[in-house]
């Protein structure tokens, strides 16, 4: 049996981790605005290839805290740890390491392997 609070409170701590670094980081993700005049061609591809890892960054986090809210919803529902394909539990050892997880780690690898 999975013990829901252990679950809800490092999800609620994760999420506002998460959050807190989105704060943080949406202005490095925003657009470069750069003066052509000073800047080199090297200089704009570099603010250029740094903004678009920010973006990224910033892309993955926040799919990350969707699936936390996700986790928190079925925490809500009564319905966490249990694997969407086949509705058997998850276990606990897979929920530690990614208490977002859906599925269990035989329907996980059983997907992977049809992908």
């Amino acid at each position: 049996m999975v013990n829901n609070n252990q679950f809800l409170e490092l999800l609620l701590q994760k999420r506002e981790k998460l959050s807190t670094i989105l704060q943080t980081t949406a202005e490095a993700a925003a657009t470069v605005e750069l003066d052509q005049s000073r800047v080199g061609r090297l200089s704009r591809m570099d603010a250029l290839q740094a903004q678009s890892m920010s973006q990224e960054s910033q892309r993955r986090n926040e799919q990350q805290l969707l699936d936390i809210e996700k986790a928190l919803k079925r925490i809500d529902n009564d319905e966490f740890g249990d694997c969407f394909e086949c509705g058997e539990m998850i276990s606990p050892q897979r929920l530690e390491l990614n208490p977002t997880a859906t599925l269990c780690i035989e329907c996980a690898t059983k997907k992977e392997r049809d992908d």
